[in-house]
C-alpha cells in the first residue's frame, strides 16, 4: 500500500507564487488552483500511490496558540487573490474523488505526521507533498518527502529519505526538531534559545543530539562559557520550541490509508465547475466526453502557466512599481541554508535577483511580504541586516 500525502494550503500556495495571476471573464482568480491540479497530476504520475490524502489547515487557533500566544502572531491573512480560489479548490478536488482532511486544534502538518505514522506502524509507504521543511522530521524507513522550491523561478522537487536528509543538515530526521528548539523559528515566532542561531544550533546537535542530552550534562559539555550561559538563560524556550516545533502524530482521524482510495468523480458537476473556471483544456485531458462543448473556448492556461523570468532585471524601476503596489511577492531559492537567488513577482512577471546587494535593497523596502517557506528568508534578511516585513507565508 503506498499513500500520497498532501499539504494543501503549501501546495496552494507553491502553485500560486508559481503562475502569474489568471482570471476567468467573470473576474474569478484561478491559477493557484490550476497550478495545484498540474503538481497533483505530476505527483501522481510520479509516486503511483493507492490512496491519495489532502490535508487543510482550518482558521481555528491550534492547540499551539493556546500552548504559547505569541505562536504565528506576526501571520496575516491569505492574499485575497490567494482566498478566493481555496473553496472552489477544495470543491473541485472533492468532486474528482479526493478525500480532504482537516481536524479542529492541530494544523495540517500534524494530519501529515498522524497518518505517515500509521504507514509506518503497518509497514506501509507514506510519500509527503510539502513546501515545509518541517515534514523532513517525518522522514523514515516507510516515509519519503517530496520538498517544493523554487529554482530559476520555476517549482522544483526535491525527494528526501534518511541520507537525503543526513546529507543536507547533518542530522537524522528526528533531531531536525531539536534544531528547532535551539535555533527557534522567526517565521513563525518560536523563540528558541536567545542568541544560538541555525550555525550553533546545527553544531551542538551534531555533537550530542538531542536538547534533554544537552540540558543533562549542560556543566560538563565541551562548549564555551558564553555558550553554556545561553543555554541555561533559555532552557524553558528550548523546551518550549520543542514543544511548539514537533509535528503531533496523534490527531483524532482516520489513519487507515485504505480511506483515502479515491472515489469516482462526479464528472458532471466536477465539468461544470471546470468549466466555470475555463480549464478547458484540462477538462478535455480527462476524456469525459462532450469535447465540442469543453473545447468551446479559447483556453490560455497552458501559454499562461509560468512568469515571463527578466534575469537581469533593471532594480531602480522595479523597487519603484513594487513601492506603488505596496506589497511584495517573493520566493528564495537556497542551497542548504545559504540564499543564491530571489524572484520577485510584479506585474505579471517575474525578476530573478542572484546579487547580495539587491536582495538587501529589496528587505530594505520593508514592504509587506508574501511568500513561500520564509523560514529561510528571515535568516537572509537578518544577514543583509534587514527585517523581513512577514505578511503571509504557508
Amino acid at each position: 500500500m503506498k499513500l500520497l500525502v498532501l499539504d494543501g494550503n503549501s501546495i496552494l500556495n507553491r502553485a500560486f507564487y508559481g503562475i502569474k495571476l489568471l482570471t476567468t471573464k467573470e473576474g474569478l482568480f484561478t491559477n493557484g488552483i490550476y497550478g495545484f491540479l498540474m503538481m497533483l497530476q505530476k505527483l501522481e504520475s510520479e509516486v503511483q500511490p493507492d490512496a491519495v490524502a489532502i490535508a487543510f489547515d482550518l482558521k481555528a487557533p491550534t492547540f499551539r496558540h493556546k500552548r504559547y500566544a505569541g505562536y504565528k502572531a506576526n501571520r496575516h491573512g491569505m492574499p485575497d487573490e490567494l482566498a478566493q480560489q481555496l473553496p472552489n479548490l477544495k470543491e473541485l478536488l472533492q468532486l474528482l474523488g479526493y478525500k480532504l482532511v482537516t481536524c479542529e486544534s492541530f494544523e495540517a502538518d500534524d494530519i501529515l505526521g498522524t497518518l505517515s505514522a500509521s504507514c509506518t506502524k503497518k509497514k506501509d509507504t507514506c510519500v509527503i507533498a510539502t513546501g515545509d521543511r518541517d515534514s523532513l522530521q517525518l522522514v523514515g524507513p516507510y516515509v519519503s518527502v517530496r520538498l517544493a522550491s523554487t529554482k530559476y523561478g520555476q517549482p522544483q522537487v526535491a525527494v528526501y529519505d534518511e541520507q537525503r536528509v543526513q546529507e543536507d543538515y547533518g542530522v537524522t530526521p528526528p533531531e531536525m526538531i531539536e534544531i528547532k528548539a535551539l535555533q527557534g523559528d522567526a517565521s513563525d515566532c518560536i523563540p528558541g534559545v536567545r542568541g544560538i542561531g541555525p550555525k550553533g544550533a546545527g553544531e551542538l546537535i551534531q555533537k550530542y543530539h538531542s536538547i534533554d542530552y544537552i540540558y543533562g550534562h549542560l556543566e560538563e559539555l565541551d562548549i564555551r562559557e558564553s555558550m553554556r550561559q545561553k543555554l541555561r538563560n533559555g532552557k524553558e524556550n528550548a523546551y518550549l520550541s520543542h514543544e511548539l516545533g514537533t509535528i503531533r502524530k496523534d490527531v483524532p482521524i482516520d489513519t487507515d490509508p485504505e480511506s483515502y482510495r479515491k472515489v469516482p468523480a462526479d464528472r458532471q458537476k466536477a465539468s461544470e465547475l471546470m468549466r466555470r473556471l475555463e480549464f478547458f483544456k484540462l477538462l478535455e485531458k480527462m476524456d469525459w466526453g462532450n469535447s465540442s462543448n469543453v473545447s468551446a473556448g479559447a483556453d490560455n492556461r497552458d501559454a499562461a502557466a509560468s512568469l515571463s523570468l527578466d534575469l537581469h532585471p533593471e532594480m531602480d524601476s522595479l523597487c519603484e512599481a513594487l513601492q506603488k503596489d505596496g506589497k511584495l511577492f517573493m520566493v528564495g531559492e537556497f542551497n542548504g541554508r545559504e540564499l543564491q537567488r530571489l524572484t520577485v513577482a510584479q506585474g505579471g512577471n517575474a525578476y530573478l535577483l542572484e546579487s547580495p546587494e539587491d536582495w538587501k535593497r529589496l528587505f530594505s523596502l520593508q514592504l509587506p511580504c508574501s511568500t513561500y517557506d520564509s523560514k529561510p528568508l528571515f535568516t537572509a534578511a537578518e544577514a543583509a541586516g534587514c527585517e523581513l516585513n512577514l505578511s503571509m507565508d504557508t
